[in-house]
């Protein structure tokens, strides 16, 4: 019962021969013990790591075995394999074993291939005997014994990249905060360049060429960086960690630091392999950069402003540049830190650049809001005490200078030299906190300015000039504040500051009752009145104001029409200063000038003394009363122009109707020469002022009035809210009228 011959091996590299069976009656009976010793022999040798010999025996053992079961599968006899497989049970656990050590090497090979290449060498060799089995078996397709195919090339790839994957990417527990992620990504760069120099200097040189060996390392930790990247961007992210995800990803990936370095080129070109990150997945990591981003600068401009606001109440005034003008850090540092964000963003994309910039310019639009915010609250403190701040004016000059030096830097934040204009609703935001700042300003040059045009008009005033004078010490205390602030803003405070003089003098004229009672009183009303206007005048040219810029012109026109002697040429004087001083007057930015309104009140006002006088005298003399020929009223441009008329018209002629006697408020010349500018309109309001001596008092507005500023024209802030207190409304003939109110006569 043993074996009659001896079964050569297909590669024995000195193992031990098996007995070949004579026929295949043989295979049923027992195993010799020849067998169980070369299967002991084998485990022995993969023991001591001598892999071929151990597989050159593992062969011919797997040899013997399928060709009995060959031959049993040819012959019909399947009942038996069984018998046979349990002969040879311990191949199994030879193959596993060798497999073990097979996939140990091919898991170490980065190391081995430098250390001892011979033992990667031959652990190629062997999956490579296999292969060749493997196609073998499969060519013929009579017969496939059990374990096979092997597949053991594909499992030596599947190996690697396990191993390869395990090596870096598989952290339990990674901290994703900015420094130690900056560690990670550092260490990844560092080692994959260091593993493909090993893999393309010594690996490829122990595999066969048709293993593409590079290619698939490549590819491996191409696909390996992708998902582990898009596993930390589940994460939630501060704004230092997206910023370096985005920067590896899109910058140093393909560097000469990493897979563009001389030492892996050209062999390794990842350029085929796409993105890591695919342009949707940049695209929102972009958008959570620039969230983060900008809760970190809002925070940081909040600061700023309670930083700017607590230095308002130093004991000291804020500090100056070189040229003496006063200035904070809050534009430096709030230019400083968009800027720097943005320059950040450029060095990763022109995307991420355009959308930290658009943040950027919102952000800054919204703390120039805060700003504002902040300078009324503040404004509304000073008013309780003034003497909190204590150096109010200058820090409020400060910050026009901020205005300024903001305003002149936006343009340099845009990325592109060729586009650095200032979108308008930024510029509207620059625009309303200068206003704020010049509105406050000039809120305490009021302040200080109201005590004395209280004292307008009076018979103290007429007789000197200590109160003009007054005012003129105050205007020049704030001018010299004002020269603390650059040029085009205090020439703007300038401008503003004189229209305010003037504005606050012709209304504290018109307030008040003032009756010349006689030639010399009107004389010395003139004379002030000139005084008073000149210096003023010469104040503000000499502050730098010229004289073609500012409203003082209206009081000498006032002055001119007091000094008039011929009351027949009362109603032509009017006129002529009228159509000199209209009400509304368009500009060319259209805008109203804001004087024009108290200019014509404040004209009629002042022209009482004269009306009053002159009449006095007509009833002395029996003369007869004014007239105004339709002949001398200019042709109006403008419905508001033709309500003006109206309204000057109507005012002189009732202060000539309440001065005269009843019977003659009759005077139809007059009344006729009044309705050419408001038909129908005089004779029930002259008869309700008459009855009331005063205006008679009920709601109404003229047709006219659609033009007035309240519905929906433009003007200038302020005018009209001087105005109102001016004002009351009429009803004449059915017609609803809107007549000014001015000092009734006494």
């Amino acid at each position: 019962m043993g074996f009659r011959g001896v079964l050569p091996p297909r590669e024995t590299g000195g193992a031990r021969a098996v007995p070949e069976p004579r026929d295949a009656e043989e295979q049923l009976h027992p195993v010799p013990a020849e067998v169980h010793e070369v299967f002991s022999h084998t485990l022995q040798l993969l023991s001591g790591q001598q892999l071929l010999e151990a597989h050159a025996e593992l062969m011919m053992m797997e040899h013997l075995r399928d060709d009995i079961l060959s031959q049993l599968h040819l012959r019909g006899l399947s009942s038996a394999q069984a018998t046979v497989l349990s002969y040879f049970g311990g191949l199994r656990e030879l193959n596993e074993s060798l497999a073990k050590q097979l996939w140990d090497i091919v898991g170490s090979s980065l190391r081995l291939v430098r250390e001892d290449p011979v033992l990667f060498v031959t652990a190629v060799r062997i999956i490579e005997r296999e292969e060749k089995i493997d196609d073998t078996l499969l060519l013929e397709a009579t017969f496939l014994p059990p374990g096979r195919p092997k597949g053991w090339r594909q499992k030596f790839y599947h190996v690697l990249q396990e191993t390869i994957t395990g090596a870096h990417f598989h952290a339990v527990c990674m901290d994703t905060e900015g420094p130690e992620l900056a560690r990670h990504l550092a260490a990844l760069q560092k080692d994959i360049v260091s593993e493909l120099r090993v893999v393309k200097d010594l690996m490829v040189q122990c595999v066969p060429a048709h293993y593409n060996i590079l290619s698939v390392c490549t590819v491996t930790y191409h696909q390996a960086l992708t998902s582990h990247l898009q596993d930390i961007l589940r994460e939630d992210l501060d704004k230092q960690a997206l910023f370096l995800l985005l920067e590896w990803a899109l910058r140093v990936y393909h560097s000469p630091e990493m897979m563009g370095h001389p030492d892996l080129l050209p062999e390794v070109d990842v350029s085929a392999l796409g993105p890591l990150m695919s342009p949707e997945l940049v695209d929102q990591t972009e958008r959570k950069y620039v969230v983060k981003v900008k809760a970190s600068v809002l925070e940081w401009m909040q600061r700023t402003l309670e930083v700017e606001f607590k230095e308002w109440f130093r004991e000291e005034e804020p500090e100056t540049d070189h040229q003496g003008f006063f200035q904070s850090a809050l534009p430096v540092i709030v230019m400083q830190m968009l800027n720097e964000n943005i320059r950040v963003a450029s060095l990763i994309t022109d995307s991420l650049q355009q959308k930290v910039y658009n943040m950027a310019l919102e952000e800054l639009e919204a703390f120039l809001g805060r700003l504002r915010e902040a300078l009324v609250q503040c404004g509304k403190e000073h008013q309780k005490d003034r003497t909190i701040p204590k150096y109010y004016v200058s820090y409020l000059l400060a910050m026009l200078n901020n205005n300024l030096a903001l305003s002149s830097s936006v343009s340099f934040l845009h990325p592109d030299t060729a586009r650095r204009e200032v979108p308008m609703s930024l510029q509207a935001a620059l625009d309303r906190m200068q206003k704020k700042a010049c509105q406050l300003l000039l809120e305490e040059l009021l302040l200080d300015l109201q005590p004395l045009c209280l004292q307008l008009p009076s018979r103290k005033w007429l007789s000197g000039s200590q109160l003009v004078s007054s005012m003129c010490e105050v205007i020049d205390k704030y001018a010299k504040n004002f020269s603390r602030v650059r040029k085009p803003v205090f020439m703007l405070l300038l401008t503003e500051s004189e229209l305010l003089v003037t504005s606050q003098y012709l209304r504290a004229l018109m307030q008040k009752k003032m009756v010349c009672k006689s030639k010399e009183e009107r004389g010395q009303l003139c004379d002030r009145l000139l005084q008073d206007a000149t210096q003023l005048r010469e104040l503000f040219c000499g502050l730098g104001l010229d004289q073609s810029q500012q409203s003082l012109e209206a009081v000498f026109a006032l002055r001119e029409l007091i000094c008039l002697k011929d009351p027949a040429l009362l109603s032509l004087e009017v006129l002529g200063f009228i159509t000199k001083y209209p009400d509304v007057r368009f500009l060319h930015d259209g805008q109203h000038h804001p004087g024009h309104w108290l200019f014509l009140h404040a004209s009629f006002a002042a022209v009482q003394p004269l009306v009053v006088s002159s009449l006095g005298a007509m009833r002395r003399s029996g003369a007869k009363p004014v007239t105004l020929p339709a002949s001398l009223c200019p042709a109006p441009v403008a419905p508001w122009e033709t309500c003006m008329l109206c309204h000057a018209s109507c005012l002189l002629a009732g202060w000539i109707l309440l001065s005269l006697p009843g019977t003659t408020a009759r005077n139809k010349g007059l009344s006729s020469a009044i309705t050419h500018q408001c038909p129908g309109s005089v004779p029930q309001w002259v008869r309700a002022g008459i009855r009331a001596r005063g205006w008679h008092r009920e709601g109404g507005i003229h047709p006219c009035a659609q033009h007035h500023p309240r519905n929906g024209s433009r003007h200038h802030p302020g005018t009209w809210g001087m105005m109102d207190t001016l004002r009351t409304p009429c009803v004449q003939d059915g017609e609803n009228h809107t007549i000014p109110q001015h000092v009734p006569l006494g």
